[in-house]
């Protein structure tokens, strides 16, 4: 488009060249701040994760089920615990050996930091053979946990 000012002067014609200066200062600033931003964004923590194929282990026989309650109470097998007395019952339920695997259920309600406290518990009374039970990945939530 040519514009005219003034009816009798000279008439400014139209400029059709990009000045790319600021686009190139613009696009230059922005790639520093992502080279600085770029490291400090990623977190990596390097493990060494172990693979495993190994089939589900058999369920044995006869399993130690400690089971921790909405309301926080400790049950060994069938029968509720009362609060110092987890290591005598497990003792009583084990004969003593401190190496038979504890499989620990928890209701859905309670806190991590129960759960976490039960477990040094256990590890306290001597048992460090612990086995988290939950319920298979198809498996209905409303039937009972294995």
């Amino acid at each position: 488009m040519a514009g005219h000012l003034d009816p009798g002067g000279d008439d400014l014609e139209e400029t059709h060249e990009i000045n790319v200066t600021p686009f190139i200062d613009v696009i230059l600033v922005l790639l520093i701040i992502f080279m600085v931003a770029a490291p400090l964004a990623t977190v990596d923590v390097p493990v060494d994760l172990p693979a495993s194929t190994a089939a589900p282990q058999p369920r044995p026989e006869a399993p130690l089920f400690v089971t921790l309650t909405a309301d926080n109470g400790v049950v060994v097998g069938e029968a509720p615990v009362a609060e110092g007395r987890l290591a005598a019952a497990l003792d009583a339920v084990t004969g003593g050996d401190r190496e038979q695997r504890v499989f620990l259920r928890a209701d859905r309600a309670v806190t991590y930091g129960d759960l976490a406290a039960l477990m040094n518990r256990l590890r306290d009374a001597g048992y460090l053979k612990i086995a988290l039970v939950g319920l298979e990945a198809g498996a209905p939530e409303a039937g009972a946990a294995q």
